[in-house]
């Protein structure tokens, strides 16, 4: 005798719920890969949206410490911010400023806090404009008057 019409159904059967299972196991890896993905991207968003500050000196008169301008940075986001020359980039009047030629008060600015950033420039009477590139890239840009 052949094999039956029972044994058939149970052939395709179990060869279903193994091509089920496949599809199934490829339909939670490609959604955990996406999870993560939009995990990984939503704490890089946060992250800069946390990174804020503000340069808040008086633009008619930048105070100066022998050859060095004083400009004040007042952390305005939601983390500490580490102040370094490889975390920080300045420009004045478009011209980068050498690593050499600024430096900070301290290593880092906690939250709601004020740091002095010291930068050597040679600057003619006029308007000026700086320009501070922060963590995250975000950068900020101040109008002063020498």
């Amino acid at each position: 005798m052949g094999f039956s019409l029972t044994g058939t159904h149970v052939i395709f059967f179990v060869a279903a719920v193994i091509v089920a299972g496949m599809v199934s196991g490829v339909f939670i890896a490609v959604t955990m890969n996406v999870t993560t993905s939009l995990s990984n991207r939503g704490d890089r968003i946060k992250e800069q949206l946390n990174t804020d500050f503000a340069v808040i000196n008086d633009p008619n008169i930048i105070p100066m410490i022998g050859a060095y301008y004083i400009f004040y940075l007042k952390n305005i986001g939601g983390v500490r911010l580490t102040t370094s020359n490889q975390t920080f980039q300045v420009f004045i009047d478009g011209e980068l400023i050498g690593t050499d030629n600024y430096y900070f008060e301290n290593t880092s600015i906690p939250i709601d806090s004020v740091m002095s950033l010291y930068v050597n420039a040679t600057l003619t009477t006029g308007d000026h404009t700086l320009r501070i590139v922060g963590p995250q890239a975000i950068d900020r840009e101040f109008a002063f008057m020498k």
